[in-house]
């Protein structure tokens, strides 16, 4: 007995799509080979949403869940599986849409309630499965409906509140639900309708103004606002006026308010009841008319000189019977002057400000537009002078001047000038500022500064200043005489000058060997200076350069220049004559010296030829002085003795070896050391 399942497959009758109370079947088919007909046992398993809904078990190859009334909660995936003598088969997933939902049922809390309370309400999905969204409408008569929607995950019903507001008589609420199936909304229909009704817990109020709402200013207006309350608890009365509270009562039906009446007062009152979340409003228009019109002030001059006389006149147009005062306003409070509409003073600087004047009629006060006064004092005369402090500026750089005036009441209108050409006008308190930056080498043009303000006294001017241009130094050189090689112990002439720059000029002259050394400083009203180095010496061999400044404060630098010290004339020719003594001294030695080795060679027989020999040596070279005029000394001298010794040697031969030794006493006569 050999099977094979083939294919499981799932359907739905009449179709995927039924109408919620239809009725609706899921059939399972298995498709099975067998070798042989064979009776066998199927277990077939209906899935929806993957839970468990039938089992059966049969022998045939289908099964069938029958749905007698479809709802929309049977809406779902459905998978069967179909399993026989140990091997199991599952069919594809079939969606099947039950279409149309149930109606939803409301129920309210109350069904009458005050205006500021809420209605609580409860719509209910009984067949629904959530997550469900549901739609809570409140219905007015003769408005568009107002609408709420909550989002229930997880249960078919929801609650919603609407609050009672002021107006609503008899409210009527339904509601509704929406699910999402496959990405589409399905909604169901209106629940029945829910009828509250609402009853008042107070009246609106009323408000009224005696003797009337057209009411004269001066004249004394009453307020009433007053309600009928079903409960006296939590109820407040306010009277208001644009936003602003003028009187309130608590746990009272009368509100009373008075006043006199001003000319401001005129605009709308606003008369309001509250109690818990409702309130009531009643409006009121009252219009004040004008008793008399504001007073007018007026000054014989506002602006005038100090000493002078000033007169303040207070009047109203077309009325006379009130009572003035003229006051000078002050942030600390505005003084009183006088309680009179005139007044008269002879004025100072302190007298400067605005003046006012009121009136007052049956209570009502009045007060004048502010007009200013303003007392001058004249302008002393102004000095005017260079902000960096000296009357003086570096060519190219800007020239900052300051022009001040110790007196004078502000404002003061300052004027520039250079020479008599207008540079710059400038409005300040006590000083103002020109910088000029246009400074010419040879602009010869003073400078000078105008002051004057509005005292009648005109205009001051200042002292002509004179401004000196500094020009800074240029093309800086340096030179010495001699040049070069300089003998030691002689004098150096050094000349340092400038093409260009302003007198005074600072001049330095410098050494630099391993260091800089500052050799030599000095001011001078000139474009050069000389400085003499009496007595040069070895340690002043190096560079030297000279660096011009003045007050520019600009450092010029000239080209180095290079001085060697070498030895005078005088002190080579000692340092000659000295090396040719030590020579001659040295050959004196030498000669010495090898006299004294011939005679302790040759014995005493020897050293008498030898003496006769040099005796006979010496005569000649003296003669040979003598008569030629010239005086030898030193190598030259050694040289010929070696000379006439060494012939006189080769002379001998053999005889004189082998001749008797004659003796012979010679007398040598001393050299003069002068000679």
């Amino acid at each position: 007995q050999v099977f094979t399942f083939n294919r499981v497959e799932i359907k739905v009758q009449p179709s995927v799509k039924v109408k919620n109370g239809a009725p609706m079947s899921i059939v399972c088919h298995a498709d099975i080979s067998k070798s042989t007909d064979f009776q066998l046992k199927h277990n077939f398993t209906i899935f929806k949403d993957g839970k468990l809904v039938f089992m059966t078990v049969s022998d045939k190859g289908d099964a069938q869940y029958e749905i007698p009334v479809a709802r929309s909660s049977d809406t779902g995936d459905y998978e069967c599986t179909v399993e026989a003598d140990g091997k199991a088969k599952s069919s594809n997933s079939l969606h099947v849409w039950v279409t149309g939902m149930t109606k939803p049922i409301l129920t309210a809390e109350k069904k009458e309630v005050l205006e500021g309370e809420v209605v609580k309400l409860r719509c209910e999905l009984p067949e629904e499965v959530p997550p469900l969204y549901f739609f809570f409408r409140k219905i007015k008569m003769n408005s568009t409906p107002k609408e709420k929607f909550v989002f229930e995950p997880h249960r078919n019903f929801s609650v919603m509140e609407f609050s009672v507001e002021e107006d609503d008589n008899i409210l009527q609420f339904d509601c509704f639900g929406r699910r999402n199936v496959k990405l589409e909304f399905e909604s169901s229909k209106h629940s029945n309708t829910t009828l509250v009704t609402v009853r008042e817990p107070f009246i609106k109020p009323t408000l009224n103004a005696k003797p009337s709402s057209n009411i004269t200013e001066g004249d004394r207006i009453q307020f009433e606002c007053s309600t009928v309350v079903a409960q006296m608890r939590d109820i407040e009365i306010i009277l208001q006026k644009n936003k602003t509270i003028l009187s309130s009562v608590r746990d009272e039906k009368l509100l009373k308010y008075s006043a006199v009446a001003a000319l401001e007062d005129s605009g709308e009152y606003l008369c309001k009841v509250e109690q818990g979340r409702t309130s009531k409003t009643t409006k009121l228009n009252v219009i004040v008319s004008e008793l008399f019109p504001k007073p007018i002030l007026a000054a014989s001059m506002s602006k005038l000189d100090e000493n002078k006389e000033l007169t303040l006149n207070c009047s109203i147009s077309g009325f006379q019977k009130a009572n003035f005062s003229i006051l000078r306003k002050n942030s600390n409070g505005d003084i009183c002057l006088k309680n009179s509409r005139n007044l008269t003073i002879i004025v100072n600087v302190n007298d400067t400000g605005s003046y006012i004047c009121k009136a007052e009629v049956k209570g009502i006060v009045k007060e004048s537009k502010p007009v200013r006064i303003n007392v001058y004092a004249p302008v002393s005369k102004p000095t005017l002078s260079v902000v960096s402090g000296l009357p003086e500026v570096v060519l190219g750089k800007p020239l900052q001047l300051i022009c001040r005036s110790v007196m004078g009441t502000p404002p003061i209108t300052f004027t520039f000038y250079k020479g008599n050409e207008v540079k710059k006008i400038v409005i300040n308190d006590t000083y103002a500022t020109f910088l000029d930056e246009n400074i010419k080498q040879n602009d010869k043009r003073g400078y000078k500064c105008d002051a004057r303000n509005n005292h009648s006294s005109g205009m001051k001017t200042s002292n002509i200043l004179n401004i000196t241009v500094i020009g800074p130094g240029r093309n800086a050189s340096l030179g010495s005489i001699p040049y070069g090689e300089v003998e030691d112990g002689s004098e150096t002439v050094f000349l340092c000058s400038v093409k260009e720059g302003s007198w005074p000029i600072r001049f330095r002259i410098f050494r630099k060997t391993d260091r800089e050394v500052l050799l030599f400083e000095k001011n001078e009203n000139a474009d050069r200076v000389v400085w003499r180095k009496e007595a040069m010496n070895r340690q002043d061999t190096g560079t030297y350069y000279c660096v011009a400044s003045n007050r520019a404060n600009v450092d010029v630098k000239s080209h180095p220049i290079s001085i060697s010290v070498i030895l005078a004339a005088w002190q080579k020719g000692v340092i000659a004559a000295f090396v040719l003594i030590l020579i001659a001294g040295a050959a004196t030695l030498a000669l010495w010296w090898f006299l004294c080795k011939k005679k302790k060679a040759k014995g005493p027989s020897m050293e008498m030829s030898g003496s006769a020999l040099a005796t006979n040596l010496t005569s000649e070279k003296l003669t040979r002085q003598h008569n030629d005029g010239d005086y030898y000394s030193g190598s030259g001298y050694i040289e010929d003795s070696e000379n006439h010794m060494k012939s006189t040697d080769e002379n001998k031969g053999p005889d004189l070896e082998s001749a008797e030794v004659e003796y012979t006493e010679v007398e040598v006569s001393t050299l003069d050391p002068h000679r």
